[in-house]
């Protein structure tokens, strides 16, 4: 029988067993089913909620007068803030769902820890990219792909918008599906949701803008770090995923990685970028324009340049045979664990 987890202000950390087992009814579930639009439209979604408490510490905590040390303090303390909160409402709502649920409050728990996973809307976004172009040309495209990256979609040509949406698979296969699924086999509820947390802190406040240079420096350093696992983790998924899908390459793939994924301005997103790129035989990454500004990156692979929507569909073939070896792994360690 599973126990309550917290109660009494004593946190009993889950037998591994459990936890996997977690990972792989949530993992079910989200690719199943999503986050409902109906839900959606009731509730909200819970990273709704953490980006709303961002905001609100970042009013009060980043006046446009304080200087850089005084901002890059108000982004530590807003930050522990943040996790203390985030850490203590999953925790509770955890205690809660076994003490009324005693035995069986394991398969809730993983029903909403399946909300932090991003399976299925990361799939549902790149599809839409290559049906934009395939139906509404260069304009379809760029507007469908203003939806998951942060360049500006009008300096973008067919090749450009390809690349993006592959880019942005990679990417978010590592921070939307392997990195919170790896916390929360590490730590249940609570650990999916603080990484949920620091992983929004960085999307929302760890840019280089002016206003968030110092602020964000601490979100974005901590995101760094609770990646480290997840992007390696991601790339050996996505060699391992070439290995056994027609017309990917894993030898081009682990090359890719070894040669360019250090080269890469981010210290994880270069991995399953460098493994999605060799496996398809493309160029990804490389110079581009975002609002801020051009970026001069390097290139990951030696492949081709001239993405196509062809190549989007294959990448997302690649990205579900990644999936389920990520599921068959947390099945297979599930069931080997007492």
């Amino acid at each position: 029988m599973v126990e309550s987890c917290f109660i009494g202000g004593d946190l009993t950390v889950y037998p591994a067993a459990i936890n996997l087992w977690l990972l792989v009814v949530a993992l079910g579930v989200e690719a199943a089913l999503g986050w409902p639009q109906p839900l959606f439209r009731a509730i909200r979604h819970p990273v709704v909620w953490i980006g709303a408490l961002i905001g609100v510490l970042e009013r009060h905590l980043n006046r446009p007068a304080w200087r850089g040390w005084q901002r890059r303090l108000g982004g530590i303390i807003g930050l522990i803030v943040l996790l203390v909160a985030v850490w203590y409402a999953a925790s509770l709502i955890r205690s809660v769902i076994h003490a009324l649920l005693p035995g069986d409050g394991w398969i809730v728990e993983a029903v909403l820890a399946a909300s932090l996973l991003a399976q299925r809307s990361l799939w549902d976004h790149v599809i839409a990219v290559a049906r934009g172009l395939e139906q509404g040309g260069l304009d379809g495209g760029r507007a469908a792909v203003s939806m998951i990256v942060g360049r500006d979609p009008q300096s973008l040509d067919e090749p450009g918008i390809c690349r993006a949406a592959i880019e942005s698979l990679a990417e978010n296969f590592s921070d939307g599906v392997v990195a919170p699924a790896f916390w929360l086999a590490i730590g249940g509820l609570p650990g999916i949701a603080l990484y949920k947390a620091i992983n929004t802190a960085d999307s929302m406040i760890g840019h280089k803008s002016e206003r968030h240079r110092d602020y964000g420096w601490a979100a974005a350093r901590l995101d760094d770090l609770v990646n480290l696992p997840a992007s390696r983790l991601s790339a050996l998924l996505l060699v391992l995923a070439a290995a056994v899908l027609p017309g990917a390459s894993a030898g081009t793939a682990f090359a890719s990685v070894e040669r360019d994924a250090g080269r890469h301005r981010s210290p994880n997103a270069g991995w399953p970028e460098a493994a999605m790129a060799g496996a398809l035989g493309l160029k990804l990454a490389g110079p581009r324009r975002y609002a801020e500004g051009w970026v001069e990156d390097h290139w990951m692979g030696d492949g081709s340049s001239e993405a196509t929507a062809s190549d989007i569909r294959r990448a997302l073939k690649l990205y579900a045979v990644a999936g389920l070896l990520l599921f068959g792994t947390a099945l297979l360690a599930a069931i080997a664990l007492p």
